[in-house]
Formats: structure tokens, C-alpha cells, sequence
């Protein structure tokens, strides 16, 4: 499919009973994960809250929310992380619980990532529904739970409030609802700096949309506004809506900091973050093969990369439609590309669930009683190495 389709929407209600399987499915091993978590944290004397509430980015993110922007750590090599690295949407929320409840910024940011989770999985669900049926999207909800690093789903950090904003922004641009789509655009860009990739499916599609009808001619045009992929209007109001929440939140720094325009790109090198093509990470991966044990590190690390690159090459020849391809496209050159820590690429890429759906595919093919059994031994496995990554020394 590589046309935009828009089917009759189906009620909420409607719409939450098909998603229902996927929506269980999806709670049960988030649910077999933080069960992990508490078992093996316990173990080591250490408290599985803490680690999903209170350390790395999550403190962060709780800072912005108490103190506001304006906080900055000066390390002894002249670094200098600035809290205006972190965009303001989920330290809104978490402030917004605080004051309509009892509970702290922590447990907001827990609150949060605990419902944007639910409806990232129910917006993934939606998509690949649209796009390949609802046993592929039960499938591909499942397999984003059971990703090795699907515990951060279950964090206080901004991942699945991303991911829930852009998988229903891209559902609302396969469906033509061009000002929803817009809007979510818009929050996406408030969340994390990928937001762009939303942005550019966005643009894209529109662009692409007044391509096919200028060369359609004047009566398929006709056609189109009848039935998709909507009046001309209110895809350009979706396109001007889209980049205001990323350009709004970068134009800020950039006069908070006196530096102009490019001024977020300073607090980025602040923390060591940057967009080389690769280079870096390249070097990075380069050196694990000094030496035998780390050269297989190194070989893992080449395998992960070629298989997301698979991943993606098949969804082209699958021809997933055109906004999946463009924002999973953005999403992973960001991640790959990026000269930021590397243990975090994974976590970096977990947005790009458009990946999963060629997986989803062959799984639904499979039947019930095997693909129940990879679901089941992936989500051990992914509870297990949760667990283990998250007591480790390092962020996530």
C-alpha cells in the first residue's frame, strides 16, 4: 500500500474492543517486566521505583518540573548539561499531576509514561491495523513490548509519550485527518527533538498528496476531495501546525541562551550530542575489535545495525505506505547517526516501530500456538535483560 486509504472510522468504543487482544497482551508483559525488575532489584538491595523514577534523565526531567529551565551541571573536562537539552512536555505533565494530586513530580512522570505507554500501544495498533490487518497489529504491539530495551517503556521518560504522539499523528495522516495530525505533530515536538521525523511525514505526505493531484488532473481532484485525502485547506493548516512545537521550543533556547537560532545546538554540545553521519559511532564500534572479547560486542553491535537497515529495506519493498517510511526513515538516521552516548541507540530507536512490522507480518502468519510461544519466550527473555540493564551502572 503506498496510496494514503481512509476507511469509515470505526466508535471509541468500537475502535477500543478491536484493540483490546493487543492492549492485554501488551499490559501482561509490561507487567511480566516490572516483576522482573522488583525480583532482581531486590536482590541487589536496590529499589525498582528509584530506578524507573529517580535516576539518569528521569531526574531531569523531574528538575525542569520543580525548578524550571535554567539548571546546569559543569563537569571537570568543561562540559556543561544544561537542563534546556530536555523538551518541556512531559515536565508540563508531571508538573500538571502534581497540582491536581498528591503525588510528586516522580510519581507524575511515572503516571504519564504509565498511560502514554497504553495509548502508544493502542496508536501502533491503530496503524498497523489500518495498514495490514488487526492480527498484524496485535503482533506488532506485542513485539514493541518485548523489545530488549522495552523496560524504558515503563520509565519516567519521554519515549512512549513520543511514541504515542507520533503513532496517532501517523494514524491520522493514513486516515486524512490533516489538522489532528498536525496538532499531534505539534505535541510530538514538544517531547523529544525527533520530533522532526513526525514533522517531515507530515510535509511529506501533503507534498506528495498535491503532487498526485496536480497530475491527476482537475477531475480526479474532484474525486479526491469526496472521498481523501481531504480538503486542500486543512492539509496546509496540518502543515503549519506540524513544526511549531520544535521550532517554538528550539527558537526559545536559542533567545534564552542569547545564542540565536542555532543556540539548542550549543546546549546539544553541552552533553556531547551532536549529528556527524555516523562517524563517531562508527570509531566507537571500530574499537570494540582491538581485543577478542570486546570484538564480539563489536560484531553484535554491525549485526543490530544491519538488521535494522534490513528491517527498513524490507518495509520498502513491502511498500509501506509513504509517512511510516519517512518518519522511520528520520527517526533511525537521527538514532545511527547521532554522536551521542551509544548505550542508549537502542532506547534512541524504539520509536521507530514502523520497523516491527515486517516481523509482525510473518508472525501473524504463523499459527496461534507459535506465535503465542516466540511472544511468551521474547518476553521472558526481554523481562530478564530489563532487569539486569536497568540495576547496571550506566544509563539507559
Amino acid at each position: 500500500m503506498t496510496d494514503l486509504e481512509t476507511r469509515a472510522a470505526p466508535s471509541r468504543a468500537g475502535a477500543l474492543r478491536r484493540a483490546a487482544p493487543a492492549l492485554l497482551g501488551y499490559a501482561a508483559v509490561r507487567g511480566l517486566g516490572l516483576v522482573a525488575l522488583a525480583l532482581w532489584s531486590a536482590a541487589r538491595d536496590k529499589s525498582a521505583y528509584t530506578l524507573l523514577t529517580a535516576r539518569w534523565d528521569a531526574l531531569w526531567y523531574t528538575r525542569v518540573a520543580e525548578l524550571g529551565y535554567g539548571y546546569e551541571v559543569r563537569l571537570a573536562n568543561g562540559d556543561v548539561h544544561s537542563n534546556l537539552a530536555f523538551f518541556p512536555l512531559l515536565p508540563w505533565l508531571e508538573r500538571l499531576v502534581t497540582a491536581v494530586s498528591p503525588l510528586s513530580y516522580a510519581d507524575g512522570g511515572f503516571l504519564v509514561g504509565l498511560v502514554a505507554s497504553l495509548a502508544a500501544a493502542w496508536g501502533i495498533f491503530a496503524v498497523a491495523d489500518h495498514v495490514y490487518g488487526r492480527r498484524a497489529g496485535v503482533c506488532a504491539v506485542l513485539l514493541w513490548a518485548v523489545l530488549p530495551v522495552g523496560i524504558v517503556q515503563s520509565m519516567a521518560y519521554s519515549e512512549s509519550l513520543f511514541t504515542a504522539l507520533a503513532a496517532w499523528s501517523l494514524y491520522a495522516v493514513l486516515t486524512g485527518r490533516w489538522v489532528t495530525a498536525g496538532t499531534l505533530a505539534l505535541l510530538a515536538g514538544l517531547t523529544r527533538p525527533v520530533g522532526m521525523a513526525v514533522v517531515a511525514a507530515v510535509w511529506v505526505t501533503v507534498i506528495a498528496s498535491f503532487a498526485r493531484e496536480r497530475h491527476a488532473g482537475p477531475s480526479a481532484r474532484e474525486r479526491d476531495d469526496a472521498d481523501r485525502p481531504g480538503p486542500r485547506t486543512r492539509r496546509v493548516l496540518g502543515m503549519l501546525l506540524a513544526p511549531l512545537g520544535t521550532a517554538g521550543y528550539v527558537l526559545w533556547v536559542g533567545h534564552r541562551t542569547g545564542k540565536g537560532p542555532l543556540g539548542y545546538l550549543d546546549v546539544q554540545a553541552g552533553w556531547r550530542n551532536g549529528f556527524d553521519g555516523g562517524y563517531a559511532f562508527a570509531r566507537f564500534v571500530a574499537e570494540k575489535f582491538t581485543s577478542f572479547p570486546s570484538a564480539l560486542a563489536g560484531a553484535g553491535l554491525i549485526a543490530g545495525v544491519a538488521s535494522v537497515v534490513w528491517l527498513y529495506v524490507v518495509g520498502v519493498r513491502q511498500r509501506q505506505p509513504l509517512p511510516l517510511l519517512v518518519y522511520t526513515g528520520v527517526v533511525t538516521a537521527l538514532a545511527l547517526c547521532a554522536s551521542s552516548y551509544f548505550g542508549s541507540k537502542p532506547r534512541l530507536l524504539m520509536p521507530a516501530f514502523p520497523l516491527l512490522l515486517p516481523l509482525a507480518l510473518a508472525l501473524a502468519r504463523l499459527r496461534l500456538r507459535r506465535s503465542a510461544l516466540v511472544i511468551g519466550l521474547l518476553a521472558v527473555a526481554s523481562a530478564v535483560y530489563g532487569a539486569f540493564w536497568l540495576n547496571g551502572s550506566g544509563p539507559p
